[in-house]
């Protein structure tokens, strides 16, 4: 069964629900969100004493593709910056443009700085930056500001049935 952590505040999201429901050790990692703050992954590793290289953001990219635009996500690192044409490659398209937020908070049930790559409403496409592998655990939100979940990168790849590849620029 699922580890929870102690540090764990309130009610279980979507996120976590997922991971329990899938039999995956994680981490609850809760911390206070400062609403003035809009780097909320810079937030997350500096509240939480973890290596920014180990916190990852969701981001949601609207790719283009044959079939029309598609919803998808990019799980980078907090200290880089999401390449969008290695978007773009990832999900077998030409072209990545960030989403329009709106759409992503309905795509996902989550608000912005509180998007989860992990129990999606809709689920989308994902891909997640190789250099993830690097660590033997990452911190991804766990569906709300103030809130993240560590596991190992290998289990965030099989349950958002990933693509992994090298997305992000910078570091």
């Amino acid at each position: 069964m699922a580890k929870r952590a102690k540090d764990s505040q309130g009610p279980g999201t979507p996120a976590t629900k997922a991971l329990e429901a899938a039999g995956v050790a994680y981490t609850a990692r809760a911390y206070s969100h400062d609403p003035a703050v809009s780097s909320y992954g810079a937030e997350a590793a500096e509240a939480l004493g973890v290596d920014p290289g180990r916190v990852f953001k969701t981001l949601m990219v609207d790719v283009a593709t044959a079939g029309g635009n598609t919803l998808c996500v990019a799980v980078v690192p907090v200290t880089g910056s999401l390449d969008l044409k290695a978007a773009a490659a990832a999900f077998g398209a030409k072209k990545a443009a960030m989403a329009d937020p709106a759409a992503a908070e309905r795509r996902t049930g989550y608000v912005r700085g509180g998007i989860s790559p992990l129990g999606q409403r809709q689920p989308s496409p994902t891909a997640v930056d190789s250099s993830a592998l690097d660590h033997p655990t990452v911190l991804v939100s766990g569906g709300r500001r103030g809130f993240d979940i560590e596991l190992s990168p290998a289990d965030l790849v099989r349950l958002t049935g990933a693509v992994v590849t090298r997305l992000r620029s910078g570091h």
